[in-house]
C-alpha cells in the first residue's frame, strides 16, 4: 500500500476510524440477528462475520503488534475470523461460515466494542513518529473495511433474495428516466500510462504506474440497460452457443441461466430482486448481476466487444462526467440509477462510478513490476492473480469515497452476485446496440 492520502494525526485518525466503523454498524443495523447468521451460498459470508472480520483485521495488524501486553479478546475468534491469511495462522473454512451460531451477532457486537476501545486508547498514545510509521496500515485497514461493507451489502441481497417472503433491506426504487442511444466516445490511443501514480493511499495491484500502448477505440458513453439486455435474451442470446466463451457456453448449460442473476420470470412479465424489493424489470436502468460470460456474449451479439482495463481507465481519466471522489451515495435505493443523458457538447463518459462495477476483457495480473508487500498483509492480493477478470469503476454499493480511477477490483468470469455491469468498447465506426 502506498503513502497515506493526507497527512494524518492521531486526532485525524480516530475520527476516521470510529466514521467508518460506526458506518458498518448502520449497514447492519436493518438486519436481525438471524439475518447476519446466514450463509446462502459458499461465496456468501454471513453479515456478522464481516462485521467481526474487519474488527480481526484491527487487532491483528495494528493491536498485536503494538499494544503493549497484548492479548487476543478471545482465543478462538483468532481462528474463525482470519479470511485467508495463511501467515497469520489457520482459518475456518470459507464455506462452512454459515454454521457457526455462535458468536452471535450480539457478541460480536461486544467483540467491536472491545477492540474499538483498545484502538482509541492505541490512537491516543502515539507520537508523530509512530503516527507516520502505523498510518498506512490503519488506513489499510479502513478501504480494507470499506470493501467488506460493499460485501455486506452485496451478500445480504443474495441472502434475502432466498426468502420466499422477499424480505426488503431497505431503501426505494430510484427515479426511472428513458436513456437514449448508446454514444461513443472516440479516444486517440497511442502510448499511454495508467496505474496509481503513487501519490496517497492504493492497493498494491495498483501499483506501479507504467506505460501501455493503446491502438485508437471508442467507449460507449452509458452502461447497458435493462432494456437491451431484453433484446439480447429475445434475440436468443441465452440459447445461442455462437455468442459464448467455451466455459461461459458450458455454464449457461450446466446451470441453466436465461437472464441476469436476479431477475425471476412470472406470466410472462420479468422481475428482478433488488435491496429495495422485488419488482418488473425497469428498461431505463443498468443491467446488473451479470457475469463476465454474459457480458462477453453480450458485447458479441451487439457487435462489439469489452473494454480492456487500460482502455477503460484511460478513456474515464480524458473524457469522464462524473468524478469518483464526489458523492455518490445510493444509498437511497441500493440499486443503480438510470442514465441522465448526454449533455449538450462532447460526449463523455457517464456512468463510470456509482452504479455498476464494469467488467473488463482483462486478466487479473500484475502490473510490470509488481511486488506484493512483506510478510502477511502481502498476501491482500497479488496471491489472487489466477482465474479472475478485472472489473473497473465501482457501484451503488461501494462505500463513499472509496472509489477512484486506479482501482481494479477481481471476481472469477462466471461471479454473478456481485453488482457487474457492462461497458461496451469498439474500434471501429459506432452502430446500434443489438444485430
Amino acid at each position: 500500500m502506498t503513502s497515506p492520502t493526507r497527512e494524518w494525526t492521531a486526532e485525524s485518525l480516530a475520527a476516521h476510524y470510529v466514521e467508518v466503523r460506526d458506518h458498518t454498524e448502520r449497514l447492519a443495523a436493518p438486519l436481525s440477528p438471524e439475518d447476519q447468521t446466514v450463509q446462502s451460498m459458499p461465496d456468501v459470508s454471513p453479515t456478522k462475520w464481516h462485521r467481526a472480520h474487519v474488527t480481526w483485521f484491527f487487532e491483528t495488524f495494528l493491536l498485536q503488534p503494538h499494544e503493549a501486553g497484548f492479548a487476543p479478546f478471545q482465543d478462538t475468534y483468532w481462528f474463525l475470523f482470519n479470511s485467508y491469511y495463511e501467515g497469520v495462522g489457520p482459518r475456518y473454512a470459507r464455506a462452512e461460515r454459515g454454521l457457526v451460531s455462535r458468536p452471535g451477532a450480539h457478541e460480536v457486537g461486544a467483540y467491536r466494542a472491545n477492540v474499538d476501545e483498545r484502538m482509541r486508547a492505541l490512537l491516543d498514545r502515539l507520537d508523530d513518529g509512530t503516527v507516520d510509521k502505523l498510518a498506512p496500515t490503519i488506513e489499510l485497514g479502513f478501504h480494507h473495511e470499506q470493501q467488506h461493507q460493499e460485501l455486506l451489502l452485496m451478500d445480504i441481497k443474495h441472502v434475502l433474495s432466498r426468502n420466499p417472503l422477499q424480505p426488503v433491506y431497505g431503501g426505494r426504487p430510484a427515479a426511472s428516466t428513458a436513456p437514449g442511444a448508446i454514444g461513443w466516445v472516440d479516444v486517440e490511443g497511442g502510448l499511454v500510462e495508467i496505474g496509481h501514480d503513487g501519490a496517497g493511499f492504493a492497493f498494491d495491484n495498483e501499483l506501479p504506474r507504467h506505460r501501455a500502448f493503446l491502438e485508437p477505440y471508442r467507449l460507449a458513453d452509458r452502461l447497458v440497460t435493462n432494456g437491451e439486455w431484453l433484446e439480447f435474451m429475445a434475440d436468443g442470446g441465452y440459447e445461442r452457443h455462437d455468442l459464448w466463451l467455451s466455459d461461459g457456453w458450458a455454464r449457461v448449460q450446466s446451470e441453466g441461466w436465461r437472464a441476469p442473476f436476479y431477475w425471476t420470470e412470472v406470466d410472462g412479465v420479468w422481475f428482478e430482486h433488488t435491496l429495495h424489493g422485488t419488482w418488473p424489470v425497469d428498461p431505463a436502468l443498468p443491467a446488473c448481476h451479470v457475469s463476465h460470460y454474459e457480458a462477453d456474449a453480450f458485447a458479441t451479439w451487439a457487435g462489439k466487444r469489452l473494454p480492456t482495463e487500460a482502455e477503460w481507465e484511460h478513456a474515464v481519466a480524458l473524457h469522464a462526467a462524473d468524478d469518483p471522489a464526489g458523492s455518490l451515495d445510493r444509498s437511497a435505493s441500493w440499486h443503480p440509477s438510470a442514465d441522465l443523458g448526454a449533455e449538450a457538447d462532447a460526449p463523455r463518459v457517464r456512468q463510470a462510478f456509482g452504479d455498476c462495477w464494469q467488467w473488463t476483457s482483462s486478466a487479473y495480473l500484475g502490473y510490470p513490476g509488481f511486488h506484493p508487500p512483506e510478510g502477511a498483509i502481502g498476501e491482500y492480493n497479488g496471491k489472487f492473480m489466477s482465474g479472475q477478470m478485472v472489473l473497473r469503476g465501482g457501484c451503488a454499493l461501494t462505500s463513499p469515497g472509496h472509489a477512484r480511477l486506479t482501482y481494479r477490483n477481481f471476481f472469477p468470469p462466471g461471479a454473478r452476485w456481485a453488482l457487474s455491469g457492462v461497458r461496451l468498447a469498439d474500434g471501429g465506426a459506432p452502430s446500434e446496440v443489438g444485430r
